[in-house]
């Protein structure tokens, strides 16, 4: 019999994923759920043949038992909580800003950069002395 290499082989796989909006990632045909305060950022997927873990930045985001039926959704109920707290945040709008107010520019702005002058007549005249009716 021969001697055992000195590291054990590598079993499973790693691949880097973008977290989508719904907080889970799909791996070997199951959905698994991830902390959705990384959503929209890159995570690091492990796969093994006992768990599936993500890491956000050297975070552990996610650890699953892995599943090894087809079409299964696994779901942390932490996430779940933490999607609804998420939800929640953004829906009141904590911010102090009125989300319908815009910045608005005076056109009487526009009228001065260009030169233009509208005075009230039958007949007015830009600067370039063109006659305008309004």
């Amino acid at each position: 019999m021969s001697v055992l290499p000195p590291l054990p082989p590598v079993v499973g796989f790693t691949t880097r994923v973008r977290l989508p909006r719904d907080y889970y990632l799909r791996v070997l045909g199951n959905d698994y759920s991830v902390d959705p305060a990384v959503i929209g950022r890159m995570v690091d997927l492990h796969a093994d043949l006992d768990t599936v873990s993500a890491r956000c930045e050297g975070a552990l985001v996610a650890s699953h038992q892995r599943s090894w039926a087809r079409h299964q959704t696994v779901t942390d109920p932490i996430h779940v909580a933490t999607a609804a707290r998420l939800r929640a945040d953004y829906q009141r709008n904590d911010s102090g800003v009125d989300a319908h107010s815009v910045l608005v520019r005076d056109l009487a702005d526009y009228d001065a950069r260009f030169g233009i002058d509208f005075t009230v007549g039958p007949h007015s005249t830009l600067d370039s002395g063109h006659k305008v009716v309004l």
